[in-house]
């Protein structure tokens, strides 16, 4: 078995996944300091609740393969908002519409010139 990958490592693993399956506006965002539950936020968009539910499981897939093997999901009955827990980093994908109504960039304070594109 493989040991996991570094936080650095794990966060370009998930950027990687979710471009490579054709996600939108990804984002991550630093939480250090600002949250006791992880170190980054990882925000992207799915096309349909098809794409959002794809884009999870892909990401879980990757996961798994980096080491990390219970990997808790939530939201996956509607796949309006599924959240993918990978430890230090948080995995949010949404629909469009959810994204805009949830708005996790501007709860988390983030203006456009502190958004970390993904590339």
């Amino acid at each position: 078995m493989f040991p996991k990958p570094s936080p650095h490592h794990l966060e370009r693993l998930i950027l990687t996944s979710l471009d490579g399956h054709k996600a939108e506006d990804i984002v991550s965002i630093a939480l250090t300091g600002k949250s006791a539950f992880a170190d980054r936020m990882v925000v992207a968009s799915g096309t349909s609740q098809r794409h959002v539910a794809s884009l999870a499981s892909h990401v879980v897939e990757m996961l798994k393969k980096a080491g990390y093997h219970d990997v808790p999901v939530e939201g996956e009955e509607a796949c309006d908002w599924v959240l993918v827990d990978a430890g230090n980093i948080i995995v949010h994908i949404f629909r469009p519409e959810a994204r805009l109504y949830y708005n996790l960039e501007k709860m988390w304070s983030v203006t456009l010139p502190q958004l970390e594109a993904a590339y």
